[in-house]
């Protein structure tokens, strides 16, 4: 609004410069470009992330399924003690090595970290790959959705970033274009100033 309010109130002023025009436009475009584009950059970005998501979903339901895993163990701490704040702190005492069956009922063993507590000999429930090496649970469609959302709003504050930046990048060219201006018209004074009947 501002910009466009400039544009009215300097149609007809005749101070204005050229440089004042060009500045008013590109004000208004970028308003324009930020208002309307950036979020429609953000809905076309989070709508494709969506449909990627969903198929990642769709390979990892498809690959992925449960196992019964069995412990042997609890897994060696780390020697170097994780930060207290940190998630592995959180998990460290549920890492355990343990086995479950792979593809055609071949063993598999590795370090998993248990959903809860458990000791030797306890049995839990984990994910396993195609393969029968353990993965993450699959992604759910909801985490997809807060994933794609996510990824809207980015590409749309990036696209509002660049137009702006964009223009106060032009709108400096602008003011040194317009500083050099000024220089050289003080220069063409300032070889009159003082002199009688300067500007006579």
């Amino acid at each position: 609004m501002r910009a466009i309010a400039g544009i009215w109130h300097w149609r007809h002023n005749p101070l204005r410069r050229r440089t004042d025009r060009w500045e008013a436009w590109l004000a208004l475009m970028a308003a324009l470009l930020i208002a309307v584009g950036a979020p429609c950059a953000g809905w076309f970005a989070g709508r494709a992330a969506h449909g990627a998501l969903l198929e990642a979903v769709r390979l990892q339901r498809e690959q992925r399924h449960l196992v019964w895993a069995t412990v042997d163990r609890p897994a060696s701490p780390n020697p170097v003690d994780p930060d207290p704040e940190s998630a592995s702190q959180h998990h460290v005492h549920l890492r355990v090595i343990a086995r479950w069956p792979g593809p055609g009922g071949a063993p598999r063993t590795g370090e998993v970290i248990a959903p809860r507590p458990v000791e030797t000999g306890d049995r839990f429930r984990m994910w396993a790959d195609e393969r029968g090496w353990a993965v993450p649970r699959p992604m759910d469609e909801e985490t997809a959705a807060t994933h794609a959302v996510l990824a809207g709003l980015g590409c749309a504050a990036a696209v509002g970033g660049l137009v702006e930046g964009g223009r106060r990048l032009v709108v400096r060219q602008l003011m040194a274009r317009r500083f050099r201006r000024w220089d050289a018209a003080w220069a063409r004074a300032g070889q009159d100033w003082g002199r009688a009947g300067a500007g006579s």
